[in-house]
């Protein structure tokens, strides 16, 4: 866990890939002066690096137009911040700040800043009758440190107007969400059964927590090592993505719990101040929802963007549909449960998923019928035991669609399936 933490606090910055471009920077430009003086200056010819006078110029400029190019960078991604926080939704920000394009453009520039800034100080002006001192590899590795940069350049501002389209936000969230989809809901789970009424039962012991913050990981392996050691059973209060207020109960612990370490117990539960990607699930279908209700809001008026999200929604309760769900209980290598964490039912996504949306939706012709058409789809292709919810929902669709119309032509269209809300019904 303490890995994962140093990684992610990492990961998380903005700053991060630029301060290694920095040092790559340095150690490129320290490594040229090297080979540099290794030769005396003589390792590339005059007529390619210039004079004394000249490589100053050069390196100058160089320097000069990388802040100037380093704060254009960092100005254009403000902008896109902002942009995307009113447009779509302050959830999405996390995928921006981590954008890898961009903190590269960054370190590029920062990185060329730092070598010429370095090379400049060994450029000696001719005097006492000799011709100065240039350090021709180094100028020459500025050179194609300045090529790069233009290509880095055209290359960002490329992606950063991509990255402005609704879909390619929308396809950023989707896609991580059915990665992490794919990854906790696998094919074919290690089927744990639950044990009888143990996590029912009055706990022995509870674990408060020392802070407040939002659960967004758990060390399950972890935890089954201490429970194990201590014989006892942890069963985690909160869910993933829960909001833990400081002394609240973090754990509940089942057993004879003398030798038990709560320390470590706390230490793998990461906290943080906001819902990540990990291992919450719930929170992807969160961020798609919030898109799809900015979109559908008077303010916005777009439901085509909605009908967007809505289909990527459509993917992830497809998959979900037909996949056995994890008990949430763990165990130990003699098959014993160690470990109990709460997980969202089927019932819970699909809630989570539509119940907002009908509600924003109401008298929206798209929504309607891109809801009833994914309904459809999802009702034939579910088990039995989990259609329930779907028509639920299939039926609050309807009546949505009687609510938002006073017409009967227009009810009826209304609730005719289409999957692309208006525009592909036979």
């Amino acid at each position: 866990m303490r890995l994962f933490r140093i990684r992610e606090f990492l990961v998380s910055r903005l700053w991060f890939v630029p301060i290694l471009c920095v040092l790559g920077g340095v150690a490129l430009s320290f490594g040229t002066i090297a080979v540099d003086r290794l030769f005396g200056g003589s390792a590339v010819p005059r007529v390619l690096s210039g004079d004394p006078d000249a490589a100053l110029a050069i390196l100058t400029t160089v320097a000069a137009s990388m802040v100037t190019l380093t704060g254009f960078v960092l100005t254009v991604t403000m902008v896109v911040v902002q942009l995307a926080m009113g447009q779509f939704s302050p959830r999405v920000l996390r995928t921006i700040l981590r954008d890898r394009p961009s903190q590269f453009a960054i370190g590029v520039f920062v990185a060329t800043f730092a070598h010429a800034m370095l090379v400049m100080r060994e450029v000696k002006s001719p005097s006492g009758g000799d011709d100065g001192y240039v350090p021709g590899l180094a100028i020459i590795v500025a050179f194609v440190l300045i090529l790069v940069s233009i290509m880095v350049l055209v290359s960002y501002v490329n992606h950063i107007g991509q990255s402005l389209r609704v879909a390619s936000i929308i396809q950023s969230v989707g896609d991580e969400t059915r990665e992490l989809l794919d990854e906790l809901f696998p094919e074919e789970p290690d089927e744990v059964e639950a044990p009888a009424g143990s996590p029912e039962d009055a706990p022995d012991r509870v674990v408060p927590s020392p802070k407040s913050g939002v659960v967004f990981r758990v060390d399950a392996e972890e935890l089954v090592r201490y429970a194990r050691d201590a014989d006892v059973v942890l069963v985690l209060v909160p869910h993933i993505g829960d909001f833990v207020p400081e002394g609240a109960p973090l754990f509940d612990v089942h057993g004879e719990a003398a030798d038990l370490d709560e320390t470590a117990l706390i230490r793998a539960v990461a906290l943080g101040q906001e819902r990540t990607m990990h291992q919450d699930l719930a929170f992807g279908f969160r961020m798609l929802v919030d898109v799809a209700q900015r979109s559908l809001s008077s303010a916005m008026g777009d439901p085509t963007t909605a009908i967007q999200a809505i289909d990527r929604l459509h993917d992830c309760l497809r998959q979900l549909a037909t996949r056995p769900f994890p008990s949430g209980f763990h165990t130990d290598e003699q098959g014993r449960v160690r470990l109990v964490v709460p997980t969202l039912s089927w019932d819970g996504y699909v809630n989570l998923a539509l119940d907002e949306i009908r509600h924003y939706g109401e008298g929206a012709v798209q929504v309607t019928r891109r809801l009833k058409a994914m309904l459809d789809d999802l009702i034939l292709i579910a088990p039995a035991d989990r259609r329930p919810p779907l028509e639920r929902q299939l039926r609050l669709v309807e009546a949505m669609s009687e609510r938002g119309f006073d017409d009967r032509e227009d009810m009826d269209a209304a609730i005719e399936p289409d999957p692309q809300g208006v525009g592909s019904t036979r």
